[in-house]
């Protein structure tokens, strides 16, 4: 079917596909996410978005999900979304002791400097590269106080008692340790450190379990491609958007997107593709993106904004990694732009909980402009219907910036 064709079609039953970003949670907290935000979006702006939920999922060939049925410009529209699950694989590689971060810790570091990917990333977006330095001088900062609170003991013990120093530092420095790490939950110091570590232990490859999994997710959206939709939307938050993005582009070599089936749809929302794509070993992502931004069988949309600490907002990620093609069509860029799509009040209200704002993609605008994510879940236009009139952002990042630019896998 034309690109033209696709345009023009009328969405009555969509499948989508969530793949979240590097979330240890349990995938109900997307569900209760989207019911809040849905109910919000919808009273803001005049529509209508309930959910059903589904079966108990078993494994991967039946993910975890729920039904929604979206009524809004004058057409009712039934969808199933299935979230993608890798979370057993990210607490897998979180479930390290507490030296054994520390050593992640200057493995990672390690990884980035040496590599140059670290000082190539600053001249793309701070606010990314800032939360990825924030574990490090966070943790090594705990350390700090640890050993110094150690070092006080181990003299007030020696003084007042005449213990030896060293028994005294022994006992308080793992409790310093133990007590940060246990309230973790306020600060993401650990996480944050787990997530960067769980890309740079292969300097860009992906761990064989990771590339199982993504052959079950293909396995999956192929699966989808043979039935009753009428499109077939993949959605990849974060990390999520660069798994997305290799998935999608097997499914396509592999030739599994039939000519009379379901339109194909991908819609990337804070993306940190540059985060892997930058370093030595990620020729299979690079490769990826070369192919991927030279299809126009799959429309492709990469939301993000400015006003994201966490994500490379506007950057072309085929662009900025250096593998774009002379065929390049994808992706249309466009900003979620939250100083104008969320009122001032809002905005102030969010400004600074950058975990937060990291997620607002998925959540309720209230002065909502082009981009609308139940609008693009449960609306009856498909993502190219939707999208493909719209001009790109003028503020997109799309030169070469990478050193490293092997497409080997």
């Amino acid at each position: 079917m034309s690109a033209e064709s696709q345009a023009q079609r009328t969405v009555a039953r969509r499948k989508v596909f969530y793949i979240p970003g590097f979330d240890p949670i349990h995938p109900r907290r997307y569900r209760e996410l989207f019911r809040k935000e849905a109910a919000a979006q919808a009273a803001i702006s005049g529509y209508e978005v309930t959910l059903a939920g589904k079966p108990a999922a078993k494994g991967q060939d039946d993910p975890y999900g729920w039904r929604l049925t979206g009524r809004m410009e004058g057409a009712e529209v039934a969808a199933d979304v299935s979230v993608l699950v890798w979370t057993d694989i990210v607490r897998d590689s979180m479930g390290s002791s507490i030296a054994a971060t520390y050593l992640a810790l200057c493995r990672t570091a390690w990884v980035y400097i040496a590599s140059g990917a670290l000082f190539r990333l600053m001249r793309l977006r701070k606010g990314p590269v800032i939360a990825a330095l924030y574990p490090v001088g966070f943790l090594l900062g705990q350390l700090a106080l640890a050993l110094g609170l150690g070092w006080a003991a181990g003299a007030g013990a020696a003084a007042v008692i005449g213990w030896p120093g060293w028994l005294a530092a022994l006992a308080v420095i793992p409790a310093v340790l133990t007590w940060f790490r246990k309230r973790d939950n306020r600060w993401f110091a650990y996480y944050l450190m787990h997530d960067y570590s769980f890309s740079a232990q292969a300097r860009g490859g992906n761990p064989p379990a990771l590339e199982q999994r993504m052959t079950e997710f293909r396995a999956l959206i192929a699966e989808a491609l043979t039935q009753d939709w009428d499109e077939v939307l993949v959605v990849g938050h974060s990390s999520g958007a660069h798994l997305a993005i290799s998935v999608l582009s097997d499914l396509l070599r592999a030739d599994q997107l039939p000519e009379t089936g379901p339109e194909l749809s991908f819609l990337s929302l804070g993306q940190v593709v540059p985060m892997v794509s930058f370093l030595p070993k990620a020729g299979r992502l690079r490769a990826d993106l070369a192919y991927l931004s030279a299809q126009r069988r799959i429309f492709w949309l990469d939301v993000s904004a400015p006003g994201d600490g966490c994500a490379f907002a506007l950057c072309d990620p085929a662009g900025v990694s250096g593998v774009a093609t002379e065929g390049q069509c994808a992706p249309l860029i466009l900003s979620a732009a939250f100083t104008q799509t969320l009122s001032p009040e809002r905005w102030k209200a969010l400004r600074w909980r950058f975990f937060r704002l990291h997620f607002q993609y998925l959540c309720a605008f209230d002065r909502p402009g082009a981009y609308d994510y139940f609008r693009v879940t449960a609306g009856p236009q498909s993502l190219r219907a939707r999208f493909a009139g719209l001009a790109p952002s003028k503020s997109r990042i799309t030169r070469p910036v990478n050193r490293h630019t092997s497409v080997r896998p």
